[in-house]
């Protein structure tokens, strides 16, 4: 049975629908397995410490200060005894931010937590291609295996045939060498493709141990893609965590050089102190005020904090020319390879015509067994080669709809 694979959904205008996917595991199965994840984990702890410095660049850094300090004094009168007095002084002081650097401040922590959040969902994302690319590599071998088990097992009833009518005189012992010959080089490839296949699986299974198993899905036919280049790039620009995180980067770099802009007017700090002298006969009660002279080192820091916010533009603009070649790359990849599935398809139903033709001219009499065998291998390819790109244009489908955010419902909404 055929499932119908319909590869785009809505994007800006209600043009294409979201269907199921079929081919892929459950969408509520991948969301547990990718949340999982540690990559995810991660980012969601990260996200926590970037909502806890949010936090406390808010409330800043400056806090009170208690100075406490004792002295001895003495005095010697003309003429008179020495005298000793113990004296005794309390301050309490707090720097102020200027106006302007608090709302700096809390605008720095908004924007960490934003890249923290595009991260935690890059994260998402990033996961969620690696699981499409290892279960479609899981896929393509487990197709791979299974069509060399039907030409293995094929190859064995033709051995079998062609030593029963070597033995009834009806066939040369050459036949029966090269039937024997077929079936053990089907039976190597059988034994590679088995391997390749655990191999995938049993990586696919360590990356995501959650992930179950069972038997592979029957392959979807691929459809081709519906929609304009102009569409798909658009979603996925838009939806690029990539492109989200530089874009991050340059709003705090603009805002932590305006920060430190603001600081070569450097806090003041008031303070009011008390003290006792000369043994309780004096007592002051005061106040005062701190301000640094700024110096050489505030205007290096701004301007070393200005050049690398353009540094960080810089880098911005480099992730958007890098994530639209990419987005055009994979649309137009995704739109070939249907075509490419559909020439293939067409060439193994033309070599399974010629190698049924073959094989009842062999029947008759009027072909020989090295024809029907090299008939057969050339089908055999031809039909893998077209399996494996069925997958492959599957495969393209869906990361197309996943760099669009319109795969799973839980991409990049986390």
């Amino acid at each position: 049975m055929k499932y119908s694979l319909l590869l785009l959904v809505c994007l800006a205008t209600p043009v294409f629908a979201a269907e199921a996917t079929p081919g892929l595991p459950p969408a509520d199965v991948v969301a547990r397995v990718l949340r999982a994840s540690p990559p995810v984990q991660a980012a969601a702890s990260q996200l926590r410490a970037e909502q806890a410095n949010s936090q406390r660049l808010a409330a800043g850094s400056h806090e009170w200060s208690l100075r406490l300090g004792g002295q001895q004094r003495r005095s010697q009168p003309s003429g008179g005894p020495d005298e000793r007095f113990a004296e005794w002084n309390v301050a309490l002081e707090r720097p102020l931010r200027l106006p302007g650097k608090a709302a700096l401040d809390a605008e720095l922590g908004a924007a960490g937590v934003a890249i923290a959040e595009t991260a935690h969902g890059d994260a998402l994302h990033e996961n969620s291609r690696l699981l499409l690319s290892s279960w479609f590599a899981w896929l393509k071998e487990s197709n791979a295996a299974r069509l060399w088990a039907e030409q293995t097992a094929v190859l064995r009833q033709q051995a079998a045939a062609v030593l029963r009518r070597q033995q009834l005189g009806d066939a040369a012992r050459l036949d029966s060498v090269q039937a024997d010959a077929a079936l053990a080089q089907a039976e190597a490839q059988l034994a590679q493709a088995e391997l390749r296949q655990r191999i995938a699986g049993e990586e696919l299974q360590r990356r995501f141990p959650a992930l179950p198993l069972g038997e592979p899905a029957v392959v979807p036919e691929p459809q081709p893609v519906a929609g304009s280049a102009a569409e798909w790039l658009a979603a996925i620009v838009e939806h690029s965590h990539e492109l989200g995180l530089a874009v991050g980067e340059t709003r705090r770099a603009r805002t932590l050089a305006e920060r430190i802009a603001r600081d070569r007017l450097a806090d003041p700090t008031f303070g009011v102190q008390v003290s006792r002298e000369r043994g309780g006969e004096e007592n002051v009660v005061g106040a005062y005020v701190s301000i640094p002279l700024p110096g050489t080192a505030r205007r290096a820091g701004a301007d070393a904090a200005s050049a690398q916010a353009e540094a960080v533009l810089g880098r911005e603009q480099a992730a958007r020319q890098k994530v639209t070649a990419e987005a055009a790359a994979l649309y137009h990849s995704a739109s070939a390879s249907v075509a490419s599935w559909q020439a293939a398809s067409r060439a193994a139903e033309q070599l399974e015509n010629a190698a049924a033709m073959t094989m009842r001219a062999y029947q008759v009499g009027e072909g020989s067994l090295n024809d029907l065998l090299l008939a057969r291998r050339q089908a055999l390819e031809a039909r893998l080669a077209a399996r494996l790109l069925q997958l492959e244009a599957v495969e393209r489908g869906y990361r197309l709809q996943l760099d669009a955010h319109r795969l799973w419902e839980f991409d990049g909404h986390d």
